[in-house]
């Protein structure tokens, strides 16, 4: 795989400075919670701010996003601090992005080049270099620049022919023709993500998708619950490649706990293209425990974002429940309203309040569950086995010939063993 590089070189601490909208209709407040968002992900990508602006508009100017005017104000600006680059906090067209760097004498990007960046940093298995990649890929396909464009005599007819194709169109093919690649590769790991979770099925074990906004805390949960020694920092988008462990339930049943990449406000879609066959993960998940960052200043915002995302990928539908991280902070809110209000708090750090998300969990997957009386005998060992296994088992009577099992079932589990029934179910 070639060297795709970074949207912001790394060889020494890049001094950026953060412009920030603010358009009708649009809290204030709000734009200021993304600004301060967006310097912990410029630190992240290994550079440091010195300055922001805020600019308020009527609407984004077509041709340098904040008018010609501020621009040359923010020209000054970044000359007098020095600045290597400049990061607005929404997205620039292609033409906005030229002419903004025409004007202040240095590179211009958005959000979205900066997060990114970061995920080409965090990108460690084969599968997760190429999705990022690939969005890499998809966000500068409409950004090339021709470069040599002496070469460029494309009009046709005698004495107007050139020696070929622009470099433009050269780096434009090679791109299309590198991202083609990558999806196919990428196609091939979701055919056989696919039959694991065919085999998955056929086992019937339940399945848990920890999702949630970035350092919320899911990657230190999924420890905490099954035991596994998953790397974790206190850092935006360290987890990028999906895990997936078993875990034991109070009722004695295994579950699959799988733990997702982080959300942010304003994702590039490039990234959830990108990953969409990584986060069908969670469209296969039976519960969807959304873990909240209980010291965030507003976490419903962050509640918010994550179900955007969600919705996007299909998985809007799939049952819920919000857990309050971080309880052990001292800076945690003592009170949550909205969709916070009665979710359980818990401290994946600690161990906190463990057992009561485990009741949540195993009262929500109960749900679609009922209980039914099996009898089995002895000679079927391996079924009594299976039940164990698959159900939450209430209650077992020894008798001369068979047991009788007390279970809760699925509709698959109470299908599977429906000959055994006392009831047909």
């Amino acid at each position: 795989m070639p060297h795709t590089g970074t949207l912001i070189d790394r060889r020494f601490r890049e001094r950026i400075v953060l412009v920030g909208v603010v358009l009708p209709g649009v809290d204030p407040a709000s734009v200021e919670a993304n600004m301060d968002e967006l310097a912990k992900l410029v630190d992240t990508a290994g550079a440091d701010v010195v300055a922001r602006q805020v600019q308020r508009r009527d609407r984004p100017d077509p041709a340098t996003y904040i008018g010609r005017g501020k621009a040359d104000a923010l020209a000054t600006l970044a000359e007098a601090v020095d600045a290597d680059t400049v990061v607005f906090d929404d997205e620039l067209t292609p033409a906005q992005q030229r002419n903004l760097e025409t004007i202040l004498g240095r590179t211009a990007i958005g959000r979205t080049a900066v997060i990114l960046d970061i995920f080409a940093q965090n990108a460690r298995s084969p599968e997760g270099k190429a999705q990022v990649e690939l969005a890499l890929l998809r966000y500068r396909l409409p950004r090339l620049r021709g470069r040599g464009t002496g070469l460029s005599q494309q009009a046709g007819g005698i004495g107007t022919r050139g020696p070929g194709e622009t470099q433009l169109e050269v780096d434009r093919r090679r791109l299309v023709r590198r991202m083609q690649r990558l999806e196919a590769d990428l196609r091939g790991v979701d055919r056989t993500r696919q039959v694991q979770r065919r085999w998955r099925g056929r086992g019937r074990h339940r399945q848990l998708a920890l999702v949630g906004y970035t350092n919320a805390g899911k990657s230190t949960l999924l420890n905490r619950l099954t035991g596994s020694g998953v790397p974790v920092a206190d850092r935006l988008f360290v987890s990028l490649d999906p895990r997936t462990r078993q875990m034991p339930m109070p009722g004695g049943e295994t579950v699959l706990v799988t733990d997702t990449v982080g959300f942010v406000r304003k994702l590039p879609h490039e990234l959830v293209e990108a990953f969409r066959s990584t986060l069908e993960t969670v469209c296969q998940a039976d519960l969807l425990v959304h873990v909240v960052d209980g010291a965030a200043s507003d976490p419903q915002a962050q509640i918010d974002a994550v179900r955007v995302v969600l919705e996007e990928i299909g998985a809007g539908g799939i049952p819920e429940l919000l857990v309050v991280n971080k309880a052990d902070r001292g800076d945690a809110p003592t009170r949550f309203a909205g969709d916070t209000a009665d979710a359980p708090r818990i401290s994946a750090k600690t161990g906190e309040g463990i057992d009561v998300l485990l009741r949540c969990v195993a009262d929500r997957l109960r749900v679609a569950d009922r209980v039914i009386e099996l009898e089995i005998p002895w000679s079927r060992g391996d079924v009594l086995a299976a039940v164990h296994r698959e159900g939450e088992v209430l209650s077992q009577d020894p008798g001369p010939e068979a047991a009788r099992v007390h279970v809760v079932l699925d509709d698959a589990g109470r299908a599977r063993f429906r000959r055994f029934a006392v009831v047909p179910a």
